[in-house]
């Protein structure tokens, strides 16, 4: 059953499109990535838990949120803001900028029992809600895969994960309730997130802040 759960990932990810590949400026990037590091930090290693780590994120993904967030698609009041002023070729060279950062090491502060089951979700999935395991998209470390788009996710707050996670399944909530909670929209993560309980996004989030 863990091979069928991780199989369906490579079928999802089979029928996406292939990302439109960034030609960025890093250099230039730099320069203006200087208004982001009171959020993402200094080159991209935020210190605030609630704000991700840009550092060492594949281009292509993180154009489409700086496109998403632009757009409005992806909302957050802050973000939409500072999107809304860029040019896509700024996007383009911020991108290309933190790709090519290191991102800082994190680690877990969970106990042994809460990482295992972080662990068990992580590389296998959930049988009983078919929920996919991460691992077919974001790979055993966490780096991701790039050139599909899908992102690194190692070493991560595991507040921002935690908040994400909850983000995605609130969206299935919302298609079922009416509700207009903040949410988040992306088919496969709201797939797999919609079969998370609390506990287990928390202990997943743990898991994946001690990746590296």
């Amino acid at each position: 059953m863990k091979k069928t759960i991780i199989a369906l990932a490579y079928i999802l990810i089979a029928s996406f499109s292939s990302p439109i590949i960034a030609a960025g400026d890093a250099e230039a990037g730099q320069v203006k990535t200087a208004t982001c590091m009171g959020c993402h930090g200094l080159a991209g290693n935020s210190t605030i838990p609630t704000f991700p780590k840009l550092a060492g994120q594949g281009e292509a993904y993180l154009i489409k949120q700086l496109q998403h967030f632009k757009s409005g698609e992806r909302k957050n009041a802050m973000m939409n803001g500072v999107a809304g002023m860029l040019s896509e070729q700024d996007m383009m060279d911020i991108a290309a900028y933190y790709s090519i950062q290191t991102i800082s090491e994190n680690s877990a502060n969970a106990d042994a029992e809460t990482l295992e089951l972080g662990r068990k979700i992580y590389v296998g999935g959930k049988m009983d809600t078919q929920t996919t395991a991460c691992i077919a998209c974001h790979g055993a470390k966490g780096l991701g895969i790039p050139t599909a788009g899908f992102p690194a996710i190692s070493s991560q707050h595991a507040a921002y994960t935690t908040s994400q996670l909850k983000a995605f399944r609130q969206y299935s909530i919302n298609e079922q309730t009416g509700s207009t909670d903040v949410s988040r929209a992306n088919e496969m993560m709201v797939n797999v997130a919609k079969g998370l309980t609390t506990v287990e996004i928390e202990a997943l989030s743990q898991y994946i802040a001690g990746l590296h």
